[in-house]
């Protein structure tokens, strides 16, 4: 079984093309009981590959192409936004596709990923908008929270000092709290300026990552209806940075890099 391993800003991703591997048309590897277990295998960082996710590509009868999301837990998600980004340079650097924009099918709808020079940017759709400001005590802390999905579930909390926060402790006590059924992402932002935020994730399933694009897209949302930012925001990650803009046809365009490391055979 053939993989590529790439990276956005950190983010990393084992990418299995199921359009022609034998993986793809196996009736036993459409299940997603199935696949999770291969996806725990492969993304384990010491007895795998190692990688924050699994990214399938398949064909789709609605768009260009299909993608199917797992996390290093085995979860299937809706949509990742770093991982659409690598998607979509696998598809243009082997010649898949000659178009300048796909058209890709995913559990969160069909996303638009299209050439923006060295970079990919992608329409992320509509922002769907829940609480603002809601008092969510966890142990000792009150957290202002607010919730927008990006096609999946993000948390969003403001910090003063980004650098000295205790994700690691936090960040699972929020994901599994009861109140997010299905859990959910969750990001600290430091507002620097009107323009500018920086940004931590522990993302459902994964932990703590480099970056998260659809996660950063929710933190601009949420900076901005809060009243910290305009509706062009850079966010600083751990891994680099991603250009986000709340455009006024209500959708989300999300500009960042994508790369590929290397290429390999799965054995067994």
């Amino acid at each position: 079984m053939n993989f590529t391993k790439m990276y956005g800003l950190g983010n990393d991703f084992i990418l299995i093309d199921c359009r022609e591997e034998e993986f793809g048309v196996r009736p036993e590897f459409n299940s997603g009981s199935e696949i999770g277990d291969l996806s725990r295998q492969l993304c384990h960082r010491r007895f795998g590959i190692g990688a924050d996710q699994l990214l399938l590509l398949y064909p789709s009868k609605i768009a260009d192409f299909k993608m199917r999301i797992f996390n290093a837990d085995g979860s299937e998600v809706e949509m990742c936004g770093n991982g659409i980004r690598c998607l979509a340079k696998y598809i243009w650097d082997r010649n898949l596709s000659d178009k300048n924009t796909l058209h890709i099918e995913t559990l969160a709808g069909i996303i638009r990923p299209e050439k923006a020079g060295e970079m990919v940017k992608v329409d992320m759709g509509e922002p769907i908008l829940g609480v603002i400001d809601y008092p969510l005590q966890i142990k000792d802390t009150e957290f202002k929270i607010t919730c927008v999905s990006m096609g999946n579930p993000h948390t969003i909390m403001v910090v003063d000092n980004l650098s000295n926060f205790p994700l690691p402790y936090y960040g699972p006590m929020i994901e599994n709290h009861p109140i997010f059924p299905k859990r959910t992402n969750v990001e600290f932002i430091e507002v620097l300026n009107p323009a500018e935020i920086k940004m931590r994730v522990w993302e459902r399933g994964s932990g703590e990552t480099m970056a998260c694009g659809t996660g950063a897209s929710a933190a601009a949302v949420a900076s901005n209806i809060k009243g910290f930012t305009g509706r062009k925001v850079t966010v600083h990650l751990r891994g680099g940075d991603l250009f986000i803009e709340w455009a006024e046809d209500n959708h989300v365009y999300m500009t960042g890099p994508a790369v590929e490391v290397f290429e390999g055979i799965i054995e067994n």
